[in-house]
């Protein structure tokens, strides 16, 4: 088995259907950067009278949530001018992410995840600097609520 590169992890995101009267705009393209997304479930450790070792009471298992990062575009302003929409929609329209693992020819295999009906909690504006030549960057930030069981 080969080793991936986090270049081959990438995601893309659709607007999901009839969570609300409002709905997304698209954002085309791949997502650059993809964190979060872990799940973790909280424990409590009871002792019972004295035992040396407690018994571990689980509560149900969450998802943290997963941020999404691109390249900035002018294409993207030109085309819609997503992110000014995106702006007056935080805290209100959700999306289906797909975070895909790609092959070494950055095609799809197959292992994909999918987090079905996301919402929109945060925008990263992309930032400037007169004197830098790095690439500008916009975050979204999703709250997750499940993920979907593999195909």
């Amino acid at each position: 088995m080969s080793k991936l590169a986090q270049r081959q992890i990438l995601a893309k995101i659709v607007p999901s259907d009839n969570m609300t009267q409002e709905k997304g705009p698209n954002v085309d393209g791949y997502f650059a950067q993809v964190s979060g997304g872990e799940i973790t479930a909280s424990v409590e450790k009871i002792y019972v009278g004295g035992e040396t070792f407690p018994e571990v009471l689980c509560a149900p298992a969450e998802i943290g949530d997963i941020t999404l990062t691109k390249h900035f575009d002018t294409a993207d302003v030109a085309s819609g001018a997503f992110l000014p929409k995106l702006r007056q929609l935080v805290g209100r329209v959700y999306y289906d992410i797909t975070v895909y693992t790609l092959d070494c020819d950055l095609k799809v295999p197959g292992s994909d995840r999918v987090y079905p009906k996301c919402l929109l909690v945060g925008l990263s504006e992309p930032d400037g600097d007169s004197s830098s030549g790095a690439p500008a960057v916009f975050a979204l930030t999703f709250s997750v609520s499940s993920v979907a069981a593999p195909r």
